[in-house]
């Protein structure tokens, strides 16, 4: 999955020099089903590190004191932050218990 979420970034990097349509070319590439599974795989990593991070600044913590509340390193806060890292359901736990949230896990048809 990385080496094809880099080759994205490489390709997209490279194209910069040339204007295109950043959609259709996002579209276009969705066509392929093993590049949509990755896309869609790590597109949701992607908003769960969001909704650490925006809750994270909402409540005006640091990623060191939210490291020591959960019981890890800031530099996996980092990864976390940054959707590099897959989460546990015991993580995510730990994660919602500091900003005193439940944690909600569905599987939708």
């Amino acid at each position: 999955m990385l080496s094809i979420t880099k080759n994205f970034m490489y390709t997209t990097q490279k194209q910069l020099n040339k204007t295109i349509d950043f959609k259709a070319y996002l579209s276009e590439k969705l066509k392929d089903k093993q590049f949509k599974k990755h896309y869609d795989d790590y597109g949701k990593r992607l908003e769960v590190a969001y909704k650490i991070l925006q809750m994270r600044k909402n409540a005006g913590i640091s990623q060191t004191e939210l490291a020591r509340k959960i019981g890890t390193k800031q530099s996996n806060v980092v990864r976390m932050e940054s959707g590099s890292q897959n989460f546990t359901t015991q993580t995510l736990q730990k994660i919602a218990d500091v900003f005193g949230c439940a944690l909600k896990i569905e599987f939708v048809k």
